[in-house]
């Protein structure tokens, strides 16, 4: 088993790599890193992003199954062409969606199929923290619910990095890894944050939810991380291969928040929840 200075000599390897850029995708993630940059133009258009995410099949579905669900669609009415459905959803929410499909692309491309699975679990982790931290910016911390989905989304894009790059490194995952709680998350994390160009208030959030610390009250974005973090029935595979797994969970919670006002965002957003749950799971 590789030794602690070899731990951190990988985490610095890995850690180059994303810094210097070197992530390379599939054609269809790079249509969607397109987008994401087209949405930074205050020039363009919704014609012009509908023809541009038309043209990456899993961003159009994810797009029209999202402008459909509960969370969007509470009316019922079905929205089954793509400038109907970015209308409904907006420019935020394609942002999230678009960088969605870079995230999934991460999980393809861990090498072993232990690894996959790993990076399967993640992504399931990473759709309930996204759709709870949306609920809980609505209903609790009073964030913009858009951009608490968006964290939610990229909340572990640093563990998908390195499980891609696990293969490169075997003895990385071998047991615990107490290496990655905090410090090493946040330094792979930092990185693949900068090299994805994405905003300084996300990276901001992402270094509370690292640090760990929930401020009561819980009113920014970070804390709402914290909250759907803590509250999603699926934990970080990480997490627990790092030792850091759950001591308290939703008990602590209901301490902190109250019991009562806890189990009524959640029985209130359980609809909501399993809809964009299987939107996302495209």
């Amino acid at each position: 088993m590789a030794n602690e200075f070899d731990m951190q000599a990988a985490l610095d390897a890995i850690t180059a790599d994303a810094a210097r850029g070197e992530m390379v995708f599939p054609t269809h993630t790079e249509v969607a890193l397109k987008v994401r940059r087209a949405l930074d133009d205050p020039d363009c258009s919704i014609e012009q992003l509908s023809k541009l995410v038309a043209t990456e099949p899993m961003l159009a579905a994810r797009v029209v199954n999202v402008a459909n669900s509960v969370a969007y669609n509470p009316s019922g009415r079905t929205s089954t062409d793509l400038r109907s459905a970015l209308s409904r959803i907006g420019f935020n929410t394609l942002r999230a969606l678009a960088i969605s499909v870079v995230v999934r692309q991460m999980q393809g491309m861990s090498g072993s199929p232990e690894h996959r699975a790993m990076a399967a679990r993640l992504w399931e982790h990473t759709t309930h923290v996204a759709v709870l931290a949306r609920v809980i910016a609505k209903r609790l911390t009073h964030q913009d619910p858009e951009a608490a989905f968006f964290a939610g989304i990229v909340h572990e894009v640093g563990g998908f990095y390195l499980l891609s790059r696990a293969s490169a490194f075997p003895e990385l995952l071998k047991g615990e890894i107490d290496f990655w709680h905090g410090a090493g998350e946040a330094q792979v994390g930092r990185a693949v944050i900068k090299a994805l160009g994405l905003p300084d208030t996300i990276l901001a959030a992402l270094e509370v939810l690292w640090d760990g610390y929930l401020a009561m009250p819980s009113v920014t974005l970070g804390d709402t991380l914290l909250l759907a973090d803590e509250l999603a029935p699926v934990e970080s595979p990480l997490a627990e291969l790092s030792g850091m797994g759950r001591t308290g969970g939703a008990a602590d919670l209901d301490m902190q928040i109250g019991e009562e006002l806890l189990s009524s965002i959640l029985a209130d957003a359980a609809e909501e929840v399993q809809s964009l749950m299987a939107a996302l799971q495209t």
